[in-house]
């Protein structure tokens, strides 16, 4: 196949962003991917009965209206996006829920005892929210942009991820919201890391909400691929790229895979050391999950619950540490914290008339060949009676499961690599600029790179400007957004 100047392997988002970045640019590009469909995690498939569509990997995008990305590309307007008006819930026993609404004031209200401590956690950080998405979405090794607002997000980083995360709160309600949030980044709790991710979610939560694309997550797959073909861009599926040897010339190669995957497909070409950085490269625990097709919404004992498109199924904040725990020891547990998305009652097209989508997972040790169908059902039922009534059809995936289909995920782990403080600095490696690799032209931009896991498309987009800028000398961003 003749040459070009630009090749990604991977059709994830950070891929595809890392591919739009170099055609709008005016570089030749051609994609490869494995699969026969693009999109990573972000695709949307049959996967229980026909004419019912999932999200295969991610569902919700905090993301997608925060990202520098998307922002310059425009994606609010390429896609069509529901915000809920709750941005996510958490039911507890006898019919209590914690209910995060986008409005932080009315949150604060549903609290009781912990409202005005809820708002004192969050409210500066929402009211610097674009800040606090700046710096979570950052190059690593950098002079931070608004180091006031970086204090105060640390301050809360510093109380939430230690022993002392719980003298803020004298109820139940808010601190089971908090750490169902930080629970996402699937770690023992409390730790600096799953404090991190917890208050970035929460501060996305109540700025702009938490939204789901209509048709699902495909839709944003689409309008990248959609740019990129527009500019001359090409992808190519079926074609899993097992050595670099395989691939035609092109002056820049970037890989959306994980650090183990570019060690094996370019081999000899990176220095031994930088090889030895990339074994050294941890994978965290994974998850396992079910699809379910029902013929009714889920009958929670809230009835507010209805309106949630998140929902954080986990119990009090004392059961959701211990579950993860047990996840973390390599255990599967007993009383699992469980991770639900509801997108019909706000996108009707992603099922015919009558029939409802449920999408759930829950952390399991990497590696894990269990099913958790049962686990998962039972702790919905356990806040939804009747809800195996209403089950009409479900899909099964455990963590090797979700390894076969997508071989970013190792083990079943969906984030890229373990999500810890250590690694959020050396992903894979500790550099200002982590993306370029010990080999002249050869970069990674997966979700093993910052500013890591999550549908943002920035690992790709750092990645890209890092290879123009080496290779190119091209050192302004291309326009990216609507020609």
């Amino acid at each position: 196949m003749e040459e070009c100047d630009a090749i990604v392997v991977g059709s994830g988002p950070n891929g595809l962003a890392a591919a739009v970045v170099l055609a709008r640019a005016g570089l030749s590009v051609r994609v490869y991917e494995r699969a026969n469909t693009i999109g990573g995690g972000a695709r949307t498939e049959e996967l229980t009965i026909p004419g019912v569509l999932h999200d295969v990997g991610s569902a919700v995008h905090p993301q997608a209206l925060t990202s520098g990305f998307f922002r310059a590309f425009e994606l609010e307007k390429r896609v069509k996006f529901v915000v809920p008006e709750i941005s996510y819930a958490h039911p507890l026993d006898d019919g209590r829920s914690g209910i995060a609404w986008r409005d932080l004031d009315r949150t604060a209200d549903g609290l009781g005892v912990d409202g005005a401590a809820w708002k004192r956690l969050l409210g500066p950080l929402v009211d610097r929210a674009d800040e606090v998405a700046q710096f979570a979405g950052s190059q690593v090794l950098q002079l931070p942009r608004h180091p006031l607002t970086l204090a105060m997000l640390g301050l809360r980083i510093l109380e939430q991820g230690s022993r002392g995360w719980g003298l803020r709160f004298r109820g139940d309600v808010a601190p089971a919201l908090m750490t169902g949030l930080a629970a996402h980044a699937i770690g023992p709790m409390p730790s600096l890391a799953t404090a991190a991710a917890g208050l970035v979610l929460a501060t996305a939560g109540h700025a702009r909400g938490w939204p789901i694309p209509i048709g699902g997550s495909q839709s944003i797959i689409d309008s990248l691929a959609a740019d990129l073909r527009a500019n001359g861009g090409e992808i190519i599926t079926g074609t899993e790229v097992v050595s670099i040897a395989e691939l035609p010339k092109a002056t820049v190669v970037l890989f959306d895979v994980t650090p183990r995957a570019l060690a094996r497909i370019v081999g000899d070409r990176l220095p031994d050391g930088y090889r030895r950085s990339l074994d050294r490269f941890r994978y965290g625990n994974a998850i396992a999950k079910v699809d379910f097709a029902l013929s009714a919404p889920v009958p929670w004992t809230d009835s507010r619950l209805a309106e949630a498109a998140t929902l954080h199924v986990g119990g009090t904040r004392a059961e959701m540490a211990a579950s993860e725990a047990d996840v973390a020891a390599g255990h599967h547990p007993q009383d699992p914290y469980v991770l639900v998305s509801q997108p019909t009652p706000f996108d009707p097209s992603r099922a015919p008339d009558g029939t409802h989508v449920l999408w759930a997972y829950t952390h399991v040790p990497r590696g894990s060949a269990q099913d958790r169908t049962e686990a998962i059902t039972a702790k919905i039922e356990r806040y939804a009676p009747g809800f195996r009534d209403t089950i009409v059809a479900s899909a099964s995936r455990t963590a090797l499961e979700m390894e076969q289909s997508n071989p970013n995920y190792i083990g079943g782990d969906i984030s890229g690599g373990e999500v810890t403080i250590a690694q959020l600095l050396a992903r894979p490696v500790l550099s200002a600029t982590p993306w370029r690799t010990a080999a002249r032209g050869i970069y990674l931009c997966s979700s093993s790179t910052p500013p890591g896991p999550a549908v943002h498309g920035l690992a790709g987009y750092y990645a890209a400007m890092t290879a123009l800028r080496d290779e190119f000398g091209v050192t302004r961003r291309p326009y990216l957004g609507l020609q």
